[in-house]
């Protein structure tokens, strides 16, 4: 359990950086098998699962801080970069879009569990991209793919729904953060997290 002179958690720091950039987590890094996630409770990751042979992560993937999606977990982001970042790197980055997407796991009811689509800061490579419209149709098409096999590997259906911009993307962090704040407001006064 954490005290109160601990650090804040990974998933409580901000959204942005003091220069507005959007910060990333990265729980997966690009051409790793393992699915690390982040557990707050104890200030660690721990290993989720492992993708099978043959098959990794296209891109680096994480999670926004400060945000809460309908899973229960924060949002999901991945992130374009020159080279594969470590796992607990915070990243500053810019939004470009939003995969909108449902998940289902068997015999549950299906909820929204979106992928954000940013790009590293620092990227010399995908420098000219500010918007889905910028990335190739094909390369969205092989990353809803890879969410779509993944999610069917692991027994759950993942469809994706729609392809948006940097401003739907901007409000679902807008909601994420609302959630967020509710949440952690509801532990403060002892309810259920």
């Amino acid at each position: 359990m954490a005290e109160p002179s601990d650090p804040p958690s990974l998933e409580d720091l901000p959204m942005r950086d003091d220069e507005g950039r959007w910060l990333a987590v990265i729980e997966a890094a690009r051409g790793t098998r393992n699915k690390m996630k982040y557990r707050a409770e104890w200030r660690a990751f721990t290993l989720s699962h492992a993708l099978p042979q043959g098959m990794v992560f296209p891109y680096d993937f994480g999670f926004i801080p400060s945000t809460l999606g309908d899973d229960g977990d924060p949002l999901d982001v991945l992130v374009l970069a020159d080279e594969a970042l470590p796992i607990g790197a915070i990243v500053p980055c810019r939004l470009i879009g939003v995969i909108e997407a449902e998940q289902q796991e068997e015999r549950k009811r299906a909820e929204r569990n979106d992928r954000l689509i940013a790009v590293a800061d620092a990227s010399h490579r995908h420098r000219h991209v500010h918007a889905l419209r910028d990335v190739s149709a094909d390369l969205l098409d092989e990353i809803e793919s890879f969410f779509v096999d993944d999610n069917r590997l692991r027994g759950r259906r993942f469809t994706p729904l729609a392809r948006r911009g940097p401003s739907t993307a901007r409000d679902l962090l807008k909601e994420g953060e609302r959630r967020h704040r509710e949440r952690r407001a509801e532990a403060q006064r002892g309810g259920p997290v």
